[in-house]
């Protein structure tokens, strides 16, 4: 059977290696092109692409898969069947009509919640305890096709997006694994989504990435480890991004007084505290405009920042 794998982050890495660590015949590996990285703008390959090429494996890297020299190229390696894993691009029908076997995505989330490009992310900023990996057939529709199995995976309390994307990574390597066998025989019994349970997780916006002061604490900590280590959560500083990669998990117990939502009450060893809407968050990982990420501690040793300055 002639296996097509299609990923681009390295939560699809450790599906494709599966599949050649169990002798599937991986005929190609399509991901998306290099792109600029850094001040240099220097082109860095996706960690599927870097995967690949270790394995010895030809890659195609269309910008747009749905133009006929993409999909021509793509039909001549005949494949019986499509994996992908957060390729980053809907398969127009003219690649889902390819495989005999079908096309399977290993998706981040429980489907039919979380459909989109952004579910792990999502998940932890709207603060759900469990999360999985669903295995579904592709449809036209965005994350809308039939699902042959799903696991679920806990999300712990201090669980940021990394260690959330690792978890998910590895489970749905396992998934894959487990289901192979039978997708190798064929199409599979599969089961329809509800779509009236459907929820939706698009890309991330820079409006998602603001801390809102006027949220709980509770919140504003899970927006702020929902976007570790990717984008981070920012809010202003005199008129400047101050971008926070990581808090204390609020205890509930400090309201903060009368002071206004934004306000910073201390700054110390410990972390910046900051008044939210019910209480207080203690900033500890931060990284004002200029400079780069840095403890609480080291940051407060020389901050102008200090008590009574409003954030946001």
């Amino acid at each position: 059977m002639k296996i097509v794998f299609m990923g681009t982050p390295a939560f699809a890495v450790p599906s494709l290696q599966m599949l050649v660590e169990e002798g599937y015949e991986v005929v190609a590996v399509v991901t998306q092109p290099d792109r600029p990285q850094g001040r240099k703008k220097t082109l860095v390959p996706t960690p599927v692409k870097e995967a690949a090429l270790s394995l010895g494996l030809p890659v195609l890297q269309p910008e747009r898969l749905r133009r006929p020299e993409a999909v021509a190229e793509l039909a001549a390696y005949k494949p019986d069947l499509i994996v992908t894993a957060a390729y980053g691009q809907i398969l127009p029908i003219s690649v889902l009509e390819l495989p005999v076997n079908g096309c399977v995505n290993v998706h981040g989330s429980l489907l039919p919640k979380y459909r989109g490009g952004a579910p792990i992310q999502r998940c932890i900023i709207n603060g759900e305890q469990v999360t999985g990996v669903t295995l579904m057939y592709m449809a036209e529709g965005l994350d809308t096709g039939d699902m042959i199995s799903r696991v679920e995976v806990p999300i712990g309390d201090e669980d940021t997006s990394g260690v959330l994307f690792e978890k998910l990574s590895l489970a749905g390597r396992d998934l894959l694994k487990t289901e192979m066998p039978r997708l190798a025989t064929g199409r599979l019994q599969a089961t329809r989504q509800d779509d009236s349970e459907a929820t939706y997780a698009p890309n991330l916006s820079r409006e998602d990435e603001r801390i809102d002061w006027n949220a709980g604490s509770r919140e504003i900590y899970n927006r702020i480890r929902g976007l570790v280590p990717f984008s981070g959560a920012f809010t202003l500083w005199n008129g400047e991004t101050f971008k926070v990669w990581a808090a204390a998990k609020p205890d509930g117990n400090s309201m903060g007084g009368t002071s206004a939502p934004g306000t910073v009450l201390a700054v110390n060893e410990r972390g910046v505290e900051v008044k939210t809407g019910d209480g207080v968050v203690l900033l500890t990982s931060v990284q004002p405009a200029g400079k780069k990420a840095m403890s609480a501690g080291d940051f407060s040793r020389g901050a102008a920042m200090k008590p009574g300055t409003v954030l946001g």
